[in-house]
């Protein structure tokens, strides 16, 4: 909290996360609502990705670099739904202001689902 005008404390507007399942995931990419960021390694992006999914690895995971969209859902994901948290929360650590979505069960949950996979 900030204190503005007259010392009252004023909210400042700040990240959310949440889980989202593969169903509601396959549909926001359906839409063209999601922007899925894969913060796996580059061989197992190379191994199989969500269509359309911007690597960003954890292990060089810089918030700045991940593209914004206002319009859309942001959702990251890896491949179990450990190493998306880190990033969630580094990203709203930086100051990202709406909601951040983990992918439930990451990669190995969107397969099971029958999930698209690119190469």
């Amino acid at each position: 909290m900030l204190f503005g005008l007259f010392g009252k404390k004023s909210a400042v507007p700040s990240a959310v996360i949440n889980a989202v399942d593969a169903a509601q995931l396959a549909l926001w990419i359906k839409q063209g609502t999601a922007l899925v960021i894969d913060v796996r390694e580059a061989n197992e992006f190379r191994a199989g990705h969500i269509p359309g999914a911007i690597l960003q690895p954890l292990s060089a995971f810089d918030p700045a670099k991940v593209p914004v969209d206002p319009d859309k859902h942001l959702v990251f994901h890896c491949l179990s739904g450990r190493r998306c948290g880190p990033a969630s929360k580094k990203m709203a650590a930086a100051g990202f202001q709406g909601e951040i979505f983990r992918l439930s069960g990451g990669f190995a949950a969107w397969r099971s689902a029958g999930g698209a996979v690119e190469n």
